[in-house]
């Protein structure tokens, strides 16, 4: 059975003092009211608290994701940070390609495979963003398009290395916009990405692959996402700062 992911993307937002008690009212709620053994809470703090924050994990349904990483071990990168790093501050996922990576620091599809790569070599998970714009959709590529995503970001990878991924599809017109897009359109994206993975790796390693939705994810609308076939989950933004809607994401998951 895949596993199902409540991740949060906190972007840079909280102070330290705020987000210590976010962090603590999650991973409390969480420990005490899902349960769901198959649930995966992941909260993707900002860089300078995931050392403190990893600290405060009493369950191992939570875990802490950085919100990037480099792809070299070491070197002339200031205020870059690598995955050898991130695992000793306690981090076991790493979200990368990022809408907003690509777009605000033009991190290119290859870049983004080398952080991947990276990634799995120093043992943690990468939780690998893709998404089409409104104008994609609208000229009908975005299936296309977000293939292409996968294709140059996942695809050097062997079957076994690809299982250890999970993939977050966030159509970029839904980011942050409160436009979510219905789980029709969420179901079919997601199946579509599914049996993209399966043309080179088949059906059975697809069939292990988490794919999360992200795009204004909220409590109201997590329960009717997270019953479509294909979705296990969502990467959520904005909802995530709330302990209380967000841990009501985590519980949204049908039985």
């Amino acid at each position: 059975m895949r596993t199902k992911y409540a991740a949060g993307n906190w972007k840079m937002n909280l102070t330290f003092e705020e987000g210590q008690i976010l962090f603590s009212e999650v991973t409390n709620m969480v420990k005490d009211e899902v349960v769901n053994p198959n649930v995966k809470v992941v909260m993707g703090v900002p860089a300078p608290y995931l050392s403190s924050f990893s600290k405060l994990i009493n369950t191992d349904k939570v875990s802490i994701a950085a919100q990037n990483c480099h792809p070299e071990a070491s070197g002339a990168f200031t205020g870059e940070m690598s995955v050898g790093m991130l695992a000793s501050a306690g981090v076991d996922h790493i979200i990368i390609g990022h809408s907003e990576r690509r777009e605000y620091f033009n991190e290119s599809d290859e870049f983004i495979a080398a952080k991947v790569n990276a990634i799995l070599a120093g043992g943690l998970t990468p939780i690998f963003c893709c998404g089409e714009t409104l104008e994609q959709r609208e000229a009908g590529i975005h299936f296309d398009f977000v293939k292409g995503q996968l294709t140059k970001g996942l695809f050097q990878l062997s079957a076994e290395e690809l299982q250890k991924v999970v993939i977050a599809y966030e159509p970029i017109w839904a980011i942050g916009t409160g436009v979510t897009a219905s789980s029709d359109q969420a179901q079919e994206m997601h199946k579509a990405l599914r049996a993209h993975l399966a043309s080179k790796y088949g059906a059975d390693v697809a069939a292990n692959i988490s794919i999360l939705y992200g795009g204004s994810v909220k409590p109201g609308n997590a329960g009717e996402l997270f019953a479509q076939p294909d979705i296990d989950g969502g990467l959520v933004g904005g909802a995530s700062l709330d302990s209380r809607g967000f841990t009501d994401i985590a519980k949204a998951f049908p039985a």
